[in-house]
């Protein structure tokens, strides 16, 4: 008989929304997003799909212990009254993560270690000293996940070992590729799901081009995966894992292009390597060829994607050039796509040219950026809304509207209490005045012959776009089934652990 449980489902932040979609979609129940993870409720097949099916998802952890402690000590006394002999056993490692949001508890590995004697010092009561399971970092059997906030504490079980970045179709890579989720995540956020062409003119290693055809193709991110960590637990359902894997009814024919492109020839091999890794080498149209010489784009219109350089880890001679290039072929070739464009610095940014209708936060690589949408149409933007067309979505009036800097001001004296102003109004006439009253006289002269250009209204700035707007509400609906022929990587036997490596096939090439 399936029971539910809770789980919890970790991603980057801005992913929530998308990765949330996604659980729903697979039949998770009680989906709730939260800050860079989602929680939901469900069987073991849901465990099993989670991990198997969701491209925006880094980690899915399974909660089976939760107290609280307010010192050290208290933690080491409240995990050592578990059972663990319900999860572990002398023959079996185990491994820990943990993090911690908590004033009680500033050093995460210092957790680790009392987690750790916890566990140990438990086997050696109940079992004697020589019965133990052992600490392994690398590939241990049970994977445990120690979270804080504040005082509470949660144990978890890891049933996904490697981050499910880690495809596992990836054998070779350029300098600083984006994270496959990350990747993923954004181009389900486009709302982009293989009906129009797809196009990235600064592929790199291909990663968005894999992702988009794996999207489009509705391949699972796991028919590349070796392992999971909840393969190891005892309560592991082979033959379930097996119906799941060998489901390939969402599996269709890719019928729009999706185009990549880049300066280098070793990116463009590499993508290569990487696109037959993953199966899906057919779908891709690869060309050398640098951003400035783009003059023509795929018909109809659709969405162009890309990641190009930071000036950080890789950069271009001419960072400001290498951006309004970028610029050049948005307005004069993609004509009608909606493009989205990673970046890290504003200054570059602004050598674009065009105003963006989206700006969401991402992090990339550990830096703190920003991914902007620029839709571009024909003509004037008078022209392109006098035929109906929206950059971005219409805010009703007076929504979220700013008093005028004189109502500001008013507002913020008046609201004082009558005594605030009695108060301030005293300071002001007792504060020693420095000046001398001709000193004062001779400034009012001043300012009387002062040029009437000082006396010109500032210009108006720019309002500022707002940046909670995250645009379409991802959502990933049922397609028609078509099957497509099943290629080599597809093939999993059961009683046949060890696969090919695609890697080393390619070298042999």
């Amino acid at each position: 008989m399936n029971t539910n449980f809770e789980m919890v489902a970790k991603t980057f932040r801005g992913l929530e929304g998308v990765l949330a979609e996604e659980l729903r979609s697979l039949g998770a129940s009680d989906v709730e997003p939260g800050n860079r993870m989602v929680s939901f409720t469900g069987d073991l097949a849901m465990l099993y799909k989670a991990n198997f099916c969701c491209r925006t998802a880094l980690r899915i952890l399974k909660p089976f212990y939760t107290f609280e402690a307010s010192d050290p000590d208290t933690l080491y006394a409240k995990v050592k009254e578990y059972d663990w002999s319900t999860l572990l056993s002398d023959g079996k490692t185990f491994a820990i993560d943990t993090v911690a949001y908590s004033d009680e508890f500033r050093h995460s590995q210092f957790v680790t270690y009392r987690v750790k004697d916890a566990i140990v010092d438990w086997f050696r009561d109940t079992y004697g000293d020589d019965r133990r399971p052992k600490v392994r970092l690398d590939g241990a059997d049970i994977m445990l996940n120690v979270h804080i906030s504040g005082r509470k504490v949660t144990l978890s079980l890891d049933s996904s070992g490697e981050s499910l970045h880690k495809r596992g179709w990836r054998v070779a890579q350029t300098d600083a590729p984006i994270n496959e989720v990350l990747a993923a995540g954004i181009i389900l956020m486009t709302g982009w799901r293989g009906e129009t062409p797809f196009v990235d003119p600064m592929c790199g290693s291909g990663t968005f081009l894999i992702e988009a055809a794996m999207i489009a193709a509705g391949i699972w991110p796991g028919v590349y995966r070796k392992h999971f960590a909840f393969e190891n637990w005892p309560d592991f359902d082979a033959s379930l894992l097996e119906e799941i894997y060998n489901d390939d009814s969402a599996e269709r024919e890719v019928t729009v292009p999706i185009v990549g492109a880049d300066m280098l020839q070793g990116a463009i091999a590499v993508t290569r390597r990487n696109a037959r890794s993953a199966g899906v080498e057919r779908y891709l149209t690869l060309d050398v060829k640098p951003v400035e010489e783009w003059t023509a784009a795929p018909s109809p219109a659709g969405v162009l994607v890309t990641n190009p350089p930071y000036g950080r880890r890789i950069g271009s001679d001419d960072m400001n050039a290498l951006y309004g290039n970028i610029g050049k072929i948005l307005k004069h070739v993609f004509n009608g796509y909606h493009c989205w464009i990673i970046g890290y610095e504003d200054v570059y940014f602004h050598e674009i040219g065009l105003a963006p209708s989206q700006k969401i936060a991402v992090n990339n690589g550990g830096l703190d950026c920003e991914l902007r949408e620029y839709v571009i149409f024909e003509g004037k933007k008078a022209d392109f809304r006098a035929r109906g067309g929206e950059i971005k979505e219409r805010k009703p009036e007076n929504e979220g509207r700013k008093p005028a800097r004189d109502d500001k001001k008013r507002t913020r004296r008046d609201d004082r209490r009558p005594d605030d102003r009695r108060k301030n109004d005293d300071r002001e006439r007792r504060r020693p005045d420095s000046r001398r009253h001709d000193d004062r006289r001779t400034d009012d002269r001043d300012r009387r012959e002062r040029p009437a250009r000082d006396e010109a209204p500032a210009k108006e700035g720019r309002r500022p776009l707002r940046l909670d707007r995250l645009g379409r509400q991802p959502s990933i609906p049922a397609e028609k089934t078509i099957v497509v022929n099943r290629p080599v990587w597809r093939v999993r036997k059961k009683n046949q652990g060890n696969n090919e490596n695609p890697e080393n096939n390619d070298n042999k090439q």
